[in-house]
């Protein structure tokens, strides 16, 4: 099994696709974006940026590469893999995880296909925290800093995606994934960590029931529900696992000093994972 970069990817002004000339990628009409030392692209202009440093802090990306490294999640990266690799294409199978934050499910993706097919990776997130981390850990793949909303991506020129825990902008998925190309979703469940949420909040909101809509351009294939007990046996961890989720910013500060008085802690994971598929038929 080869794992290579992704390179079909596009210019983030006016959307043609994108050479590389060294360590420079170029468009037709020559918009220039120089790869950083570490090895990612930074392809979100300024203009599209929300913040001056849009998407997760330096601390969360840390907090994230700890945890996911643990193993914590594992169960997780299995069921995406599964589905990943189900029916793969005869030649090189393209994949963009789409919020990838520190590459940790693009990693396991790749060990997991050892005796697969060839993959073209492609990760990309809105945190140049986040990228920066994933570069440093895995060269083999195409780390870039963008925006879901405007994918930097050519058009029909994914086999798989991946949005994981992240904010899915289906006209844009539909856009890139190639007709009957598959859209992994992970999203986290009504219990997900729910023991810690009892902890940080006073009260807790019911979630709002998911339902089966499918998006334009997608049928629906498969759902299926992950679940399992977590055990966390220090501090650390459990510092970490509300450091890498929205909780320890909308908790208040009496909920989190509870959180961090804890050193053992076990919580509930459940995510549902859903599959779906570009349609056949439609293309563009």
């Amino acid at each position: 099994m080869t794992v290579t970069p992704f390179q079909a990817l596009t210019c983030p002004l006016d959307g043609d696709p994108l050479s590389r000339e060294g360590v420079s990628w170029r468009c037709p009409a020559g918009h220039s974006f120089d790869q950083a030392r570490q090895g990612y692209l930074h392809l979100l202009p300024v203009q599209n940026k929300r913040s001056r440093d849009p998407g997760d802090s330096k601390d969360m990306v840390a907090a994230r590469r700890r945890f996911l490294n643990a193993g914590h999640y594992q169960p997780i990266a299995e069921a995406v893999n599964r589905r990943v690799l189900a029916a793969t294409p005869d030649n090189t199978l393209s994949c963009l995880d789409a919020g990838c934050g520190e590459g940790y499910y693009l990693r396991q993706l790749a060990e997991a296909a050892e005796s697969g097919p060839e993959l073209a990776l492609l990760g990309l997130d809105i945190s140049k925290w986040a990228v920066l981390a994933a570069a440093k850990q895995d060269k083999r793949t195409a780390w870039v800093v963008g925006s879901n909303a405007n994918l930097p991506v050519e058009a029909a020129s994914l086999d798989r995606l991946l949005c994981l825990f992240g904010f899915p902008v289906y006209q844009e998925f539909a856009r890139v994934l190639k007709p009957g190309g598959l859209l992994v979703q992970v999203d986290a469940g009504p219990d997900h960590l729910r023991e810690l949420r009892e902890i940080v909040y006073p009260e807790l909101r019911s979630k709002p029931a998911v339902d089966n809509v499918e998006p334009e351009g997608f049928r629906l294939t498969s759902t299926e529900i992950v679940r399992f007990d977590l055990t966390l046996t220090d501090a650390g961890a459990i510092a970490d696992l509300l450091a890498m989720t929205p909780h320890l910013y909308r908790a208040k500060p009496e909920g989190r000093a509870r959180a961090a008085a804890l050193t053992e802690l076990t919580v509930t994971v459940e995510v549902r994972l859903t599959c779906w598929q570009r349609h056949p038929t439609q293309t563009g």
